[in-house]
């Protein structure tokens, strides 16, 4: 019997985002047959940018090996009221992207900028590609934002909600200042 109930606490995180004013459009689980390896992977966007370009996707990668590992201390503990092991934890990776922009942005400034509405909790990668449909085409320029955190399985364990909430409401305040500056990258939207 499994300690953690990772599609429970999947179906949290979903009632969290939406608590934090987030769409969830779409849910898909990945098992990995020979590794037991898992991958959860949600799609939204805030309700602000429902007809918006911008897109968040939230994947969830579970490792057997730190589970069972997790698993294995919690068996150890001899009172139940015993705190659960830390350091054992879940990457969560929120991805936000953005179709190819007229008037793309300079990344170093939009890094710096997501620097000060991410925080350091929630630092964010900025990065862009640079698409050519012919030789002869102007580059189309697409951004893909990537913010990356952990999830304590302590945290899981005991029901702790209150790391991954204050992560959502990081990722509303990224989307909605991307949502905004979105206006200057493809003019009205």
């Amino acid at each position: 019997m499994a300690v953690i109930d990772v599609a429970g606490f999947v179906a949290d995180l979903k009632s969290q985002a939406i608590d934090h004013g987030f769409h969830v459009h779409d849910e898909r689980h990945f098992v990995e047959t020979y590794s037991l390896r898992q991958l959860w992977e949600v799609d939204l966007h805030p309700e602000e940018a429902c007809s918006g370009p911008i897109d968040l996707h939230l994947s969830l990668d579970v490792d057997p090996r730190a589970m069972l590992g997790f698993e294995d201390e919690v068996m150890k503990l001899a009172d139940i009221d015993e705190s659960p092991p830390p350091g054992f934890t879940f990457p969560l990776v929120f991805t936000w992207t953005l179709p190819p922009l007229p008037e793309p942005p300079d990344l170093l400034v939009l890094a710096t900028e997501l620097a000060g509405v991410g925080g350091v909790e929630l630092p964010v990668e900025v990065s862009a590609i640079d698409s050519f449909a012919n030789v002869t085409d102007a580059a189309e320029r697409s951004l893909s934002l990537v913010a990356r955190t952990s999830v304590d399985l302590s945290d899981v364990y005991l029901n702790n909600d209150g790391s991954v909430a204050n992560d959502l409401e990081r990722c509303k305040r990224v989307s909605l200042f991307l949502l905004e500056q979105a206006k200057n990258w493809f003019g009205d939207l």
